[in-house]
């Protein structure tokens, strides 16, 4: 009775969640409800799910502690990843970005588009990439047809580039973080794959563009961008490079010690933390 109806609350839960958009109710709050009564359901049934054990309800909540820690092993993981990219968003980090990608040809910035979203993807995720990019691109580009070219090919860019590395998308960080997967085994078998789809698509979508961008681009505009921002520019361009080595570090931290991803994620945003504080109480020191 419980094995059927602990199926049957899965199936019309998983239901909901394909259907998020015609129901208009959000698949967090159904996935929590699932969880809880999915596990209420096996509590109650005990009896019938274990046999032969001396206390089933300690076996039961082992193995919920148990499968509670993968869990959070990813939250705690994706929560400090998450942080690091908002405080670099925050303090306007993410204008070094912007000021690369500046080019008044369409085809250059097309180019220069492709291959920074693509290598920040591995690095974040390629959710969170694609914002950054396509809110980065709404200051450059103007035109709406030609914004969505660049759009379209900021989501193929940011997909490629969370292919080939274990920290650019959240199921590959779920694989990665089990050990079903390796750090060398996806950069060494993924990476040229990767980015052969996003050279082609680029090389094609280069032919819908021509001619020249139009943007302000003089002194007097960037600094009244920046005005906004307590950090100066060589503090935010500061706050990129250590945010993002801090990511590129947890790989390399979880290989020298063993320990989870999300440790490595911690560490480096405790130091990145640290060193956002500093130019902060510097900022107001002056």
């Amino acid at each position: 009775m419980y094995a059927t109806l602990i199926i049957g609350i899965f199936i019309v839960g998983y239901l909901c969640i394909v259907l998020e958009h015609n129901l208009k109710i959000n698949k967090a709050p159904i996935a929590l409800f699932m969880c809880v009564a999915c596990w209420t359901c096996y509590f109650l049934g005990l009896d019938t799910f274990i046999t032969g054990e001396v206390n089933p309800k300690e076996h039961a909540q082992a193995s919920l502690l148990h499968h509670l820690s993968e869990a959070c092993e990813i939250l705690f993981f994706l929560m400090a990843a998450m942080t690091i990219v908002e405080i670099i968003d925050a303090n306007g980090g993410f204008n070094f970005v912007r000021n690369k990608l500046l080019t008044s040809s369409k085809r250059k910035l097309l180019w220069r588009v492709a291959f920074i979203t693509f290598f920040l993807s591995a690095l974040l995720d390629n959710l969170t990439t694609s914002i950054v990019m396509i809110m980065v691109l709404r200051k450059l580009v103007t035109d709406s047809k030609e914004r969505m070219i660049y759009a379209s090919l900021i989501i193929l860019a940011a997909n490629a580039g969370g292919a080939f590395s274990p920290i650019g998308d959240v199921t590959t960080i779920m694989l990665w973080i089990r050990n079903l997967v390796s750090t060398e085994g996806i950069l060494l078998s993924l990476f040229v794959p990767s980015i052969m789809s996003i050279i082609v698509p680029t090389f094609l979508l280069q032919y819908s563009l021509k001619g020249e961008l139009k943007y302000d681009t003089s002194e007097s505009t960037h600094k009244a961008e920046n005005t906004t921002q307590d950090f100066s520019d060589k503090e935010r361009t500061a706050v990129f490079v250590v945010g993002l080595s801090g990511l590129v570090f947890v790989p390399v931290f979880k290989t020298l010690t063993g320990l989870p991803p999300y440790m490595g994620a911690l560490l480096a945003l405790s130091v990145f933390w640290t060193v956002t504080e500093t130019f902060f109480r510097r900022g107001r020191n002056k």
